[in-house]
């Protein structure tokens, strides 16, 4: 799919526009881009059915210019817009706190084009001469400039997945086994590129499949047993083929992590074997690789589940066979935040009903945003109780599947929310948030943060960390605080599952399930669509060492309706 590229480049325009001080264009290209990247259907299928302009955010304009890219390869207005600043502005934005204001005062001023001569200006001590910038400004530059150089290489997982799991099912009829493996199959947040294994008598015809893909936009590499090619959008894909005898050893090998295999190989050295990527050996003798669950056994541990192969105490654990068993992908039932036409969505309550219902569950949450947010469409007193009214309506029509009536609620700097008591006591469920003044010290956003949780209609803590994957830092918080003060208030801290935030993150849910506090998954869709990211919430709890116990989502609606009136 070229969704990802197609994005990139809106994306880019809006930037350029926004850095010559063009209004309202740069938010209209930004949206269509979300849209356009978070879309479940190939953008050319969208094309062809001559239905670009039913994308939410896709006007006329826009939708002239992805139907150039996909004609032509180009988009003239973007090349124009590079000859007047000819900055590498994806690199440059990536710099969190660089603006594309401050990136062309950078270009005028100091001649920056790139992130090498960002750096070069940073540690000569240019910037902070720059009126608006000063030395703090030049030094949180130098210390973010390598994270940036990191994102270059890295796809979040929420959007390379698809393409991943729709390479693995094309490939499935014309191969006896197949899996993902590597960083994609631990389901990590980010991911390099994508590995995939492969059981095949026919290894060349495999290939040819394989590399002739559609989405290919170049082939790196093509041998008989393995290929590697590059995706419009500019994910790598390596496929291997291995010997059936192999598959489980080589899937395990290529999954890893680097620091799990480490620790297996110890373990299988103090026995007396070797383990790579062809078999577990004793000697010159095979003895376990056929499957993964022969490996683990042999080397006297539990089949370690993808996810949790980090080296974060899952291998001892194993030996000692005390796993959890993780929350499983299927036992999810519902949906505990999403947006609709009421405020930021692009859907109405019905549409987001009937996919919900498409994806088996049995219960969501209209989460819409209240108060003073007016840039998210914040609803004020009478239009909670408008909607609660289309609510009501809509449960009399639908007995397979609830609607709880939430709200989400602004935590201003002071740890208040922006809204009555009187409103918050009409609805089912509170979830607050902060989305302001991301960069306050550690112990006065600790503060501010505790203080909402106390708050006494506080149901949910949504997105706990406010960090945006590759483009915003977490707020700085004392996480053990913030989590012991959940559980005595029993408020549920959720992981949202929208692919750029994944927050909580596994780390942050491994402390959480240790300290008892319960968590919840929402997945902040704001379009029908986004209601399929909660697998990605799914993915990070089992990272996190969840059960189903620990995720409210697996609950019946009888016990949610209990939680939630506390």
């Amino acid at each position: 799919m070229k969704n990802q590229e197609i994005a990139r480049i809106l994306y880019k325009i809006a930037d350029l526009l926004e850095m010559e001080g063009v209004d309202f264009k740069p938010q209209a290209y930004r949206k269509a881009a979300q849209n356009i990247e978070s879309l479940s259907i190939d953008i050319e299928e969208v094309y062809k059915k001559g239905e670009l302009q039913k994308i939410p955010g896709v006007g006329k304009s826009i939708a002239e210019k992805v139907k150039e890219f996909l004609e032509t390869g180009r988009v003239k207005k973007l090349e124009e817009l590079m000859k007047k600043i000819p900055v590498d502005i994806e690199r440059l934005s990536e710099v969190e706190g660089l603006g594309p204001r401050m990136i062309k005062t950078l270009y005028e001023k100091l001649g920056v084009k790139n992130l090498d001569d960002l750096e070069k200006a940073a540690k000569e001590g240019r910037i902070r001469r720059l009126k608006g910038f000063g030395e703090k400004t030049e030094k949180k530059i130098l210390e973010n400039i390598e994270l940036a150089r990191q994102r270059q290489h890295r796809f979040l997982l929420g959007f390379v997945l698809p393409e991943a799991n729709e390479i693995v099912e094309m490939l499935k009829k014309h191969v006896e086994k197949i899996s993902l493996a590597g960083s994609i199959r631990r389901r990590k947040e980010t991911v390099g590129d994508v590995d995939i294994l492969a059981v095949s008598s026919n290894a060349k015809e495999i290939m040819d499949i394989f590399t002739s893909m559609k989405k290919v936009e170049k082939v790196l590499a093509k041998g008989e047993t393995k290929s590697s090619v590059r995706l419009y959008g500019g994910i790598q894909v390596d496929l291997r083929i291995v010997a059936p005898e192999s598959f489980g050893s080589a899937l395990q090998y290529f999954t890893g992590s680097k620091e799990h295999n480490i620790e297996l190989r110890k373990i299988a050295i103090k026995k007396g074997y070797k383990l790579n990527e062809y078999g577990l050996f004793m000697g010159e003798k095979r003895i376990a690789g056929k499957n993964e669950e022969e490996v683990y056994e042999a080397l006297g541990m539990q089949w370690i589940p993808p996810e949790l192969r980090e080296n974060r105490g899952e291998i001892e654990a194993a030996l000692n066979r005390k796993l959890p068993k993780l929350v499983g992908y299927e036992e999810v039932k519902g949906d505990l935040q999403m947006h609709t036409k009421w405020s930021d969505g692009s859907n109405t309550i019905k549409e987001m009903i009937e996919e919900a219902r498409q994806l088996g569950h049995k219960f969501i949450a209209i989460t819409d945003h209240v108060g003073s947010l007016k840039v998210a469409g914040g609803m004020d007193e009478r239009e909670v109780l408008e909607q609660a009214k289309e609510i009501e309506k809509l449960r009399e029509a639908y007995d397979d599947i609830y609607i709880f009536h939430g709200v989400e609620a602004n935590i201003m700097k002071n740890g208040e929310l922006d809204v009555s008591n009187n409103l918050l006591k009409q609805v089912d469920v509170v979830l607050a948030s902060v989305h302001s003044a991301f960069r306050m010290e550690e112990k006065e956003m600790t503060t501010r943060i505790i203080k909402a949780i106390e708050h006494e209609y506080v149901d949910i803590l949504a997105h706990p960390t406010c960090r945006i994957i590759q483009k915003r830092e977490p707020i700085k918080v004392d996480m053990e605080k913030i989590l012991q003060t959940a559980k005595d208030n029993g408020v549920i801290m959720e992981i949202n599952s929208y692919p750029d935030r994944l927050d909580l993150n596994d780390i942050h849910v491994k402390l959480a399930v240790d300290m008892g506090v319960k968590l919840s998954i929402g997945t902040d869709a704001h379009r029908k669509d986004h209601l399929q990211y909660y697998k990605l919430g799914i993915a990070v709890a089992r990272r996190g060492w969840a059960t189903k116990e620990d995720i409210i989502n697996t609950y019946t609606v009888e016990k949610l309706q209990k939680i939630f009136k506390k």
